[in-house]
């Protein structure tokens, strides 16, 4: 990094999660998806476009960070559900949804995603 260029910090995180009764509310029932694949593109302020892939932790929460130079910081980004690896909860509610975001965040704060819900083939018989 050149001198006298101030570094600028930004993270995008959210969750993906399992709506076990197909009910599309968050109940006792429902729990985060490990190991579930989302990718999110940014376009920099530069007009530089990055690429990054996130696997969901142990609560079904994903994370990108990015330190770079100021005038180069996230402008415009992109976040999709690209898979679950669960094996019940592999059907995701809308499959072509994407959320799509400006970043106006200074440094040193985040942007959080809403979550993406993944539903299984059939609902269990507990649900009915």
């Amino acid at each position: 990094m050149a001198i006298g260029v101030r570094a600028w910090t930004g993270e995008i995180h959210g969750t993906v999660i399992c709506d076990v009764c197909s009910d599309s509310s968050i109940g006792p029932e429902d729990h985060g998806l490990e190991g579930a694949e989302v990718a999110v593109l940014c376009i920099t302020k530069s007009g530089e476009v990055l690429n990054y892939q996130a696997f969901t932790n142990l609560k079904g929460i994903y994370r990108v960070a990015e330190t770079m130079p100021e005038s180069d910081r996230w402008d415009v980004c992109l976040a999709r559900s690209i898979s679950s690896f669960h094996e019940l909860c592999t059907h995701i509610r809308n499959s072509n949804s994407g959320v799509k975001f400006s970043y106006y965040h200074p440094s040193g704060h985040s942007h959080t995603v809403r979550p993406f819900v993944y539903r299984p083939a059939s609902v269990p018989t507990f649900c009915i």
